[in-house]
């Protein structure tokens, strides 16, 4: 996955409310410009392909998804990109090339301007691997 050099993480293209479910998330994807709304609907296609029992919410602007009570990622999109974010990333194998500001220390992700920027084998693996290891109330789920 290429990523470009030093995006800025300011101008989210979406103003979406705090709300759990299906739904909210849908509306906020749909909300986006293109082409961050082509990224935004893979990566959530994506993950409902691989994760069983795939919870959504919208969380501080951006969509958020979870297992078993806890959040493993968010995707969000941004003027110009999309930031797909794990929350466990840096447990992550390899571990993604973004660390973002504000996010948490052990954030890490991807930036992506376009969908071929998005490597979709790379993103599933590491989909699978956070599913392994959800957050619950900022805590390492047991």
């Amino acid at each position: 996955m290429k990523q470009p050099k030093k995006l800025v993480a300011v101008g989210k293209a979406s103003s979406a409310k705090a709300a759990a479910g299906d739904k909210p998330v849908f509306a906020y994807i749909a909300s986006l410009p293109q082409p961050q709304r082509a990224i935004a609907e893979r990566i959530d296609a994506l993950a409902a392909k691989t994760l069983p029992g795939l919870q959504r919410s919208v969380k501080w602007g951006m969509a958020y998804y979870g297992v078993d009570g806890g959040w493993c990622f968010s995707s969000g999109a941004y003027g110009g990109h999309v930031k797909l974010m794990f929350i466990r990333g840096t447990d992550l194998k390899p571990e993604p090339p973004v660390t973002p500001i504000g996010m948490g220390k052990a954030t890490r992700g991807v930036e992506l301007v376009a969908i071929e920027d998005l490597d979709e084998c790379q993103v599933v693996t590491w989909i699978q691997q956070a599913a392994t290891m959800p957050f619950v109330g900022g805590k390492k789920k047991a």
